[in-house]
């Protein structure tokens, strides 16, 4: 039974995958990825990945399609046909694709049981690290403990893709045009007002939901990234819905720059305190009197650190790609304004 699931599943990523290919139309292409993402998740809890299925499912199918459609919105629902003939792509792709096939047969078979994994380090993970960091969600003390080092280059490297934002995409405002942008958003509120009360009743619970991904990973699927990205999530739909500059008058950009700045900084921290403390770096053992005491103490910080810095940048993200598009439509009313 878990073969066949298997098989329908990666039959229609794979018929995904190609009507992704084929298609012109590029709201189609971004719910066809929304779409992709959903069955990758799928994918992942049938092989027990929970974990990795829930960011899969947030980041993937959610706020990436958020991200993509305002993307949409700038360049145009339709892609030109293009008249070269990309032989030279085709010809890389496959031989890329080639070399990744037959580096795969190096591999240990699917379910091998006398695979290093399962023989080595599934069994000093399963067996020993709710001992050593009293955390009973596995992938939360391998990612925040075990290897809290490469997690921290994550964290830095989504720092820095906010940073790239920020210095390629950051436009000027006037006031003006605030003011003028506030006014077509008051004219729409009659439009789209049963969306607009749904959402405030929703947009509460999308955010306590959030904290409760940040807290309660360390029992269960979730921590900082999965967290980080679902509250980013309400704050789009709050600002897709109400409008980009009533937005910014509720969240201070400044505010969220320094938190994005703020999570990677306390996530940082916990290590050289670790150096301090006569431990190694990220040694969460010396924090506190107890080894597993300094155990939680680092990973809840190291976590909370997380969730600002990709909450902090999703919304940096947004904002900014939005402002473009803000820009654009303020262009394009300028020119409808001048006199023929």
């Amino acid at each position: 039974m878990d073969s066949l699931i298997n098989i329908v599943l990666l039959s229609f990523l794979v018929v995904t995958a190609f009507a992704i290919i084929r298609m012109n139309d590029l709201f189609a292409v971004v719910m066809l990825s929304g779409i992709y993402g959903l069955l990758s998740a799928s994918f992942f809890v049938a092989m027990d990945a929970v974990d990795v299925a829930f960011t899969e499912a947030a980041v993937g199918a959610g706020i990436s399609t958020l991200l993509m459609l305002v993307v949409i919105a700038q360049t145009g629902r339709k892609e030109k046909t293009s008249r070269h003939k990309p032989l030279l792509a085709l010809l890389i792709v496959l031989i890329t694709g080639s070399l990744l096939v037959y580096s795969s047969f190096d591999m240990p078979h699917f379910g091998d049981a006398h695979a290093p994994i399962h023989e080595h380090t599934s069994p000093r993970y399963l067996n020993d690290s709710m001992e050593e960091t009293g955390i009973p969600n596995v992938v939360t003390s391998v990612l925040a403990s075990y290897r809290a080092f490469d997690t921290f280059g994550e964290v830095v490297v989504i720092f820095t893709a906010g940073l790239g934002i920020l210095a390629i995409l950051t436009i000027g405002r006037r006031k003006e045009d605030d003011d003028e942008i506030a006014s077509i958003n008051d004219s729409m509120h009659e439009q789209h007002l049963v969306i607009r009360i749904v959402a405030k009743i929703l947009i509460p619970f999308i955010l306590l939901f959030a904290l409760y991904v940040q807290f309660h990973g360390d029992f269960g699927p979730g921590g900082g990234f999965q967290a980080g990205v679902i509250f980013a999530a309400a704050v789009i739909l709050y600002t897709m819905l109400f409008g980009l500059s009533t937005a910014r008058k509720v969240i201070n950009q400044s505010f969220i720059k320094l938190i994005a700045a703020t999570g990677v900084l306390l996530y940082g921290s916990v290590g050289i305190v670790s150096i301090m403390s006569g431990g190694n770096f990220f040694d969460y053992n010396v924090l506190a009197s107890d080894p597993v005491a300094g155990q939680h103490l680092g990973i809840l910080l190291i976590e909370w650190g997380v969730g600002c810095t990709v909450a902090s940048v999703m919304i940096i993200i947004f904002f900014n790609f939005s402002g473009r598009l803000e820009l654009h439509q303020r262009n394009e009313r300028s020119k409808n304004r001048e006199p023929s």
